[in-house]
């Protein structure tokens, strides 16, 4: 009885309909399911858009979080600022109706850069948690120290005189004030000054704090100074360099740091645990001038965005009709910063993603062993069967997807395989009644998906070895078509 059912069915006589030999030709078969491939993409589709949403829901849980926390900071050399007035005269109509010239004092800055500036910073990165979600913060504590030269006094748009030097300011800015620990420190020429909040008389920064100067003269604006700030943050800290001549050093307890922006580091020393990066930048590409005079705008715009988008273009400097050196003042992008981003260990929605890329290449690979074993062993296996094998190889994407979300992507990967490679096998062995057929599958679904998986690992050489890979399937298929008399079916 047994061997009765084992028994293969026939294949069609002459004695069959045309429409019978038409639905059992091979060509016919191919083709089906080569259409069916086709409708598979629709589902392969479905994973990646709930792949993207489920990957958007995070961003959007981070980003609540980094608003609570404090978002990307960043810092900048503070700026010193000594206000001067002026007269100027515009034409205005008296009680007569006639235009008269009227003078008026108004008061504008003068703006320094530091001519030294020095940035030490010790971070420390955290996974914060929300629901299943996390998001990458940080605790780090600042100090920058350096010194300004003093003003040159041939390029001041007054006398210098007419300058208020008792009401100067330093003024160093904040990205996001939400992330102060603490009370800012200044101290200037060795002597300890208080910072707070000025949000009526500048505008250089996202948030200005600054700072009384006790200075008589120009050259009180030779001195140094030293601020320290413990700071929170997400995602990226960024530095901007400011001064003649910028050295920033960076320590963190983070094995994953990416540095960005406009600089790399020139020494870097990064292992699982920590790292620890400094630069030496020069003011070459800066795009402010060293000292200038009425412009009160932002001195950079940051997106937090990618890297890509930012510009490259510099201040244009041209001369007012005093003869004095002023700057069509441009803000600084993101390029124009050291950036500093805390990835996380793993991202498993982009690791999730890459594979499904290679997920209609797995469902054809196995559709043509299928297919292949049809004929080998005159064993027909029904297209609602390749449906149903279809789905369950479409149902893997979205168990990795699900587990990884909870115990991470490897061993979701290693789970999600083994559900579907057996649930696979099983059923394959319940369509022949052939134990060797079901081993035979069970090694090529785990090949096919070891190979992914080795893929993912690989990053630089995945396209070499991923080619190299599907090169010598293809050639193992072709070879396995040579031992198939494939005109025996056009006979019939």
């Amino acid at each position: 009885m047994e061997n009765e059912i084992k028994t293969p069915p026939q294949l069609p006589n002459s004695s069959m309909t045309v429409f019978e030999r038409i639905s059992n030709s091979v060509i016919l078969k191919m083709f089906v399911i080569f259409v069916l491939l086709l409708i598979m993409m629709i589902p392969m589709s479905l994973v990646d858009d709930l792949v993207r949403e489920r990957r958007d829901r995070e961003q959007q849980v981070s980003s609540e979080i980094a608003a609570k926390w404090g978002r990307d900071q960043v810092i900048a050399s503070p700026v010193l600022a000594v206000p001067y007035d002026y007269v100027s005269e515009v034409i205005e109509k008296d009680s007569k109706g006639k235009e008269v010239v009227v003078q008026r004092v108004e008061q504008d800055w003068m703006f320094l850069l530091p001519s030294h500036s020095q940035v030490q910073t010790d971070i420390k990165p955290e996974n914060l948690k929300r629901g299943i979600y996390e998001s990458v913060v940080y605790n780090s504590n600042f100090t920058i120290k350096g010194n300004f030269a003093g003003l040159d006094m041939k390029l001041l748009p007054v006398a210098a005189d007419k300058m208020r030097w008792s009401e100067a300011q330093l003024v160093f800015g904040i990205q996001d004030v939400k992330g102060l620990s603490s009370d800012p420190e200044l101290e200037w020429a060795g002597q300890k000054m208080p910072l707070s909040m000025d949000v009526r008389n500048f505008q250089l920064f996202n948030n200005n704090m600054a700072a009384n100067l006790p200075l008589t003269k120009g050259e009180d604006t030779k001195f140094d100074f030293q601020i320290r700030v413990k700071l929170r943050g997400s995602k990226s800290i960024n530095f901007l360099p400011l001064a003649n001549h910028t050295l920033v050093q960076a320590k963190g307890s983070w094995g994953n740091p990416s540095f960005n922006g406009a600089y790399l580091p020139e020494t870097r020393e990064v292992t699982d645990k920590e790292f620890n990066a400094s630069w030496n930048i020069p003011s070459f590409g800066r795009k402010l001038p060293q000292q200038w005079s009425g412009g009160n705008d932002r001195v950079y715009r940051f997106s937090g965005m990618s890297l890509a988008e930012a510009n490259f273009d510099h201040y244009i400097e041209t001369t007012d009709a005093a003869g004095v050196a002023s700057a069509n003042i441009e803000a600084a992008t993101d390029m124009d910063m050291v950036q500093i981003n805390f990835l996380p260990e793993v991202n498993n929605y982009q690791k999730t993603t890459r594979v499904a890329k290679y997920g209609i290449l797995v469902i054809v690979l196995t559709f043509a062993s299928l297919f292949f074993t049809e004929i080998i062993k005159k064993q027909r296996i029904h297209l609602i069967q390749y449906i149903l094998i279809g789905a369950a190889m479409i149902l893997f994407y979205s168990l990795l997807l699900a587990i990884s979300e909870h115990l991470g992507f490897n061993i979701a990967y290693l789970l999600a395989a083994l559900a579907t490679i057996g649930l696979i096998a099983s059923f394959i062995k319940m369509i022949t009644k052939d134990n060797r057929t079901a081993l035979l599958f069970t090694g090529i679904l785990g090949l096919f998906y070891g190979f992914i998986f080795v893929l993912m690992q690989l990053r630089d050489y995945s396209l070499i070895v991923g080619t190299v890979g599907v090169f010598i399937i293809l050639a193992i298929l072709m070879r396995i078509s040579t031992k198939i008399n494939w005109y025996q079916f056009d006979k019939q």
